[in-house]
């Protein structure tokens, strides 16, 4: 065997010219004009209208949904405070003792007035019927007999009117103990024992609050809710039931809050500084987990779409005019670009208003493969372009 070392150089450069250009033959060969590149591959997914709930995700806050302030309806000295401060008391529950002598003895009063009223009433009475037989005769004249009969008259109201006197003195002497007038959680009190309380008085002795249901009071844009009853109005969203319309509550920490809630109601009245119109939900609160005062955000299902499409927010090309839209892949496997109309973001995706009907392939990845026109090979990724809740989708044109 010839060692190549030992061939002449001009020899060796011949060798190496040759096989470069059969190499630059063979690539010429597999690029030949006649051979079409592969095409791209890019990801896809089919669109499918489905049924959306419309939700509002609005912030508000908790406030109770019962508060009594108890005031004393008598004068007297405060002798027992019956509760303990910050425990639970039930409607009627006696809280404070007020000292009762006073309205002991009047009461006493009135009753010895109703019995003394009696007896006057059946003295007239005995006197008016012994006058009937006797004004027959002439034995009596007929005024004295229509004076006995005044008299059972005037008997009777007395009567009533000390029977009055007695139910206003029992009631008083029944103020003396002061009752919860609901059920809830008592706070602190602002008197003790020794006190001096009076009737009517601006200073509350003590306040219950019922935390059990608990309200959630949020507000929401004029503006946006006249845009969803437009909507409603003209048959793009069903209405849902203004008092039964669901409601969830996250927490100031984002933990979603365990118990259901309904809408109640929702106020007929705009706040002109705000702009804005207030809508509450009513939640269960056994455990009292939540207390007046907490910020919360409530989500409200106020509306639902029977055929919505919703497109991945990546799939979405803004356009320089301001318009927007989406690669398809038609059905001779090429890419067609159509132009969308959207409302608002839902979560990761746009609520699609029009441009797109159902079973288009849409392109959600691998633009950067491919061109208007160009063939590509579609690979479905497995997501549908649908959902079936949505925090705040309203759809505008």
């Amino acid at each position: 065997m010839t060692n190549l070392s030992q061939l002449p150089l001009r020899t060796m450069a011949f060798a190496a010219v040759l096989m470069a250009a059969t190499a630059c033959d063979d690539t010429t060969a597999a690029q030949a004009p006649g051979a079409p590149p592969a095409p791209a591959e890019v990801g896809v997914v089919r669109v499918q209208p489905q049924k959306l709930v419309i939700k509002n995700e609005l912030t508000g806050r908790t406030s109770a949904y019962r508060v009594a302030e108890v005031r004393p309806q008598v004068n007297g000295i405060i002798l027992k405070r019956l509760f303990t401060e910050g425990g639970e008391v039930k409607a009627g529950q006696p809280l404070y003792q007020i000292d009762p002598a006073t309205y002991q003895a009047a009461y006493a009063l009135a009753k010895a007035d109703v019995a003394k009223a009696d007896a006057g009433l059946k003295v007239a009475r005995l006197k008016a019927d012994r006058y009937t037989s006797l004004v027959r005769t002439d034995t009596v004249s007929r005024q004295s007999y229509d004076d006995a009969i005044a008299a059972v008259e005037q008997g009777v109201a007395q009567v009533a009117a000390a029977k009055a006197a007695l139910d206003a003195a029992a009631i008083n002497l029944d103020y003396t103990r002061v009752s919860s007038p609901i059920s809830g959680r008592i706070g602190k009190s602002a008197v003790t024992e020794g006190a001096l309380v009076t009737a009517n008085q601006t200073t509350a002795l003590a306040t219950v609050t019922q935390l059990d249901p608990i309200y959630v009071d949020v507000t929401q844009s004029s503006a946006e809710l006249l845009k969803l009853r437009k909507a409603i109005a003209e048959g793009k969203l069903t209405g849902a039931d203004a008092t039964q319309a669901p409601v969830a509550l996250l927490m100031e920490d984002g933990r979603e809050y365990p118990e259901p809630g309904r809408l109640q109601f929702s106020d007929v009245t705009v706040d002109q500084t705000t702009g804005s119109i207030r809508l509450r939900a009513v939640f269960a609160n056994p455990r009292e987990e939540l207390l007046p005062g907490l910020f919360v955000r409530a989500v409200i299902q106020q509306a639902e779409m029977d055929a919505a499409i919703q497109v991945p927010q990546q799939a979405v090309q803004r356009e320089p005019g301001g318009g927007t839209a989406v690669w398809l892949v038609s059905s001779e496997g090429k890419v067609v670009r159509q132009a969308i109309t959207v409302g608002q973001a839902v979560g990761n995706k746009w609520l699609v208003d029009g441009g797109l009907k159902a079973d288009d392939v849409l392109i959600v990845q691998g633009f950067q493969k491919t061109r208007p026109g160009a063939s590509v090979k579609a690979v479905p990724i497995g997501e549908p372009v649908a959902s079936g809740a949505a925090p705040s989708a309203v759809p505008t044109r």
